[in-house]
């Protein structure tokens, strides 16, 4: 750390310390933070200079130095010294203070901007709200719902996505539980010891009824279409009128919220979701 790096650390840490948070600030913190913003300015008074020529803004002297305490004034207040040394800090608050400077001051002399006639409107400029006050551009087009709106539909498309991998997951249980099953009525009887003694064969496995995969593949589809239309309510579903249907529908729904509530403990991807399970539990 070169010395005037370090000086200017002392001298931010001086202004930091004497702002008090909790209680009023008294005329000695004021004189101390006034004498080591002094030191402050004349410490990095040369790299003010050059971005005030770097800029193009020496035929507006003042005005730029009078950008660059402002620069400097919010860098202290802004300033974390655990994220970067307070001279890196500032070089971005010198040069934004500056860059905003010039848009105002140099207005519409680009030739590009000269070549169309274009006038640079500013954001800040002030226009007449409907009561006759005034009003910013800003403050105009500001859409104040526009957050609650983008929450709304992150937090909508965080639990469709979860609804979906939930049935996903339900979906390959089942799938994983009807093929074992079909696999274990498709084996042979083990032979007995007689039988064994006698010098019996086994009979070999004789293969999987396709005719059991298919029917096990509609019934998990139509599980599905259920999971998805009566529990989570993210796919239509039609009820019918046969009150029979409805509830074979409503058993299916209850047994598949059950299973997919076990599924989603033992699952580190619904971590979050089981939690919250146990402590709804909890509580009552």
């Amino acid at each position: 750390m070169s010395k005037i790096t370090a000086a200017l650390e002392a001298a931010v840490s001086t202004v930091q310390s004497n702002m008090p948070t909790d209680a009023a600030q008294t005329r000695r913190q004021r004189a101390e933070i006034d004498r080591a913003f002094a030191r402050i300015l004349k410490l990095i008074a040369p790299r003010i200079r050059h971005f005030i020529r770097q800029y193009g803004l020496a035929g507006h002297w003042e005005d730029a130095e009078q950008c660059c305490a402002i620069a400097v004034h919010r860098a202290i207040l802004a300033y974390e010294p655990e994220k970067a040394q307070f001279t890196t800090f500032v070089n971005w608050q010198i040069r934004g203070e500056l860059q905003s400077l010039r848009f105002r001051v140099m207005t519409d002399q680009r030739p590009s901007a000269r070549k169309v006639e274009a006038t640079t409107v500013s954001l800040d400029a002030i226009t007449g709200g409907a009561d006759g006050e005034g009003l910013s551009i800003l403050a105009a087009i500001a859409d104040e719902d526009a957050l609650d709106r983008t929450e709304a539909g992150a937090s909508d498309y965080l639990a469709r996505s979860a609804m979906r991998a939930l049935t996903d997951t339900y979906v390959e249980h089942l799938r994983n539980a009807g093929l074992d099953r079909i696999n274990r009525r498709a084996q042979p009887r083990k032979l007995t010891r007689a039988e064994r003694a006698a010098g019996a064969v086994a009979v070999p496995q004789p293969p999987v009824d396709t005719s059991e995969v298919s029917e096990l593949e509609e019934r998990i589809e139509h599980n599905r279409q259920v999971v998805q239309g009566r529990l989570f309510d993210i796919a239509p579903l039609d009820l019918g009128d046969d009150e029979s249907t409805r509830e074979r529908m409503r058993q299916i729904a209850k047994r598949a919220a059950k299973t997919i509530g076990d599924l989603a403990v033992h699952d580190p991807r619904f971590a979050l979701m089981a939690e919250y399970r146990e402590a709804m539990v909890s509580t009552h």
